[in-house]
């Protein structure tokens, strides 16, 4: 089936109890059974079936299920956040010693995990130039157990050659670690281009409403858990096969840390998905649109957007993503005070600190999300003092351009 189609059909077949054709909310805690040895079974893995909502859900099977098959995976392990999917990947390929290759420009809360979190657990992370494949090979160690990139890096709007990056690390035996919140499967299936693992924060764009949190892994089945150095994983590749890092994670660091999502909040992403095909072409015509208005605006100093033809990465966007640039742009104003007027005084766009919603949303990084770092860090991470980042919503991108424009005007 075409995407469109996996988006409302993938994975899922209607309740074979009641006929109906949503995903029912299993709001339960627990799962009963007749007898000792049934449970018990269920326990040890020798039988199939539910134990806790905290290992595994019916409703957030059916979630995991559709984006299985939207990113062209193997299984796919849904979280409580897009950083509970994070560190379960990370702590579940690392160990004490170990080291981390990430590209720099990515979203602060990961960088502060992986420089300061991991860094207590004694795991070492490289930063390096998303833009450059060669900084990726030689920050590469033999301790080094997984790289890290996002499509876009959010916010410095760097673009890292996926496919080239995907066989440096491969050549190292390296997992390759996708975020794909940015541009989701609709734009990009990472997994295509020799990613071994996917992430997304399902807050995002997947869920496309801003109604709740939640996060997800998918593994690709491009990594052989055969080999390689992970002892514990090759143990479980015996009996599960390309499933085995996933039920490494699941029965051990997810069950273990709790990184389970609610019920509830995995219907409302499956909810979102079903839109997401949709929605992602309008936000990405919409931010062109708005990209191109600020281009040529007197009182906008610069634009960081790859659908714009003088961006650096303009060429490998356009071919990775099909001709479509994603929903997120940022933009400067020469100051700090120029950069909060123009917040203050947008009125249909909405100042709140997350993306991919439905509406446009906008934030002055520097003060808010990146505030914990020294400015010489945030300059480096692509976060000057007068950037604001824009996620540019599905509503008529006329009226997103006029409420720019009366912004504008107040700066």
């Amino acid at each position: 089936m075409d995407i469109e189609t996996l988006a409302l059909h993938g994975g899922y077949l209607p309740d074979p109890a009641t006929g109906a054709s949503a995903t029912p909310i299993h709001q339960t805690a627990a799962y009963a059974y007749d007898a000792a040895d049934d449970l018990a079974d269920a326990f040890s893995g020798r039988a199939p079936g539910y134990i806790y909502s905290r290992i595994g859900n019916p409703t957030s099977s059916a979630f995991e299920r559709r984006l299985t098959e939207l990113e062209g995976g193997v299984g796919c392990l849904s979280c409580s956040s897009g950083m509970a999917a994070i560190a379960s990947v990370s702590m579940g390929l690392t160990r004490v010693g170990d080291h981390i290759v990430a590209s720099g420009g990515i979203f602060g809360g990961t960088v502060s995990f992986f420089a300061k979190t991991l860094a207590r657990f004694g795991v070492e992370t490289t930063f390096v130039d998303a833009g450059s494949v060669d900084a990726f090979r030689n920050a590469l160690r033999p301790n080094t157990r997984m790289v890290f990139v996002e499509t876009i890096t959010n916010p410095r709007m760097d673009v890292p050659d996926i496919p080239t990056i995907a066989e440096v690390c491969r050549e190292a035996g390296a997992p390759f670690v996708v975020d794909n919140t940015v541009t989701t499967p609709i734009l990009l299936r990472p997994g295509e281009h020799g990613a071994d693992i996917v992430i997304h924060s399902l807050s995002k764009f997947i869920n496309g409403h801003g109604n709740s949190i939640g996060g997800a892994i998918v593994d690709t089945g491009n990594f052989d858990w055969r080999n390689g150095p992970f002892e514990d994983i090759k143990l479980l590749a015996a009996r599960a096969g390309k499933l085995a890092f996933l039920a490494h994670l699941r029965m051990l660091i997810y069950r273990d840390l709790g990184c389970c999502p609610s019920p509830f909040n995995s219907f409302l992403h499956l909810l979102g998905i079903e839109g997401l095909p949709m929605r992602m072409e309008a936000h990405c015509r919409n931010a062109q649109a708005v990209a191109e208005y600020l281009a040529n605006h007197p009182k906008v100093t610069r634009v960081n957007y790859p659908g714009l033809k003088a961006n650096r990465y303009h060429e490998l966007a356009s071919h990775l993503f099909g001709g479509r640039f994603g929903a997120i742009l940022t933009f400067r104003t020469g100051s700090t005070k120029a950069a909060e007027a123009f917040i203050d005084n947008a009125r249909l766009a909405q100042n709140l600190a997350n993306i991919g919603d439905s509406k446009t949303l906008i934030i002055h990084p520097a003060s808010t999300i990146f505030q914990e770092f020294s400015p010489a860090d945030r300059e480096a991470m692509g976060v000057p003092d007068d950037l604001i980042r824009v996620s540019v919503g599905v509503e008529n991108v006329k009226d997103i351009i006029a409420d720019f424009e009366t912004a504008l005007e107040k700066v």
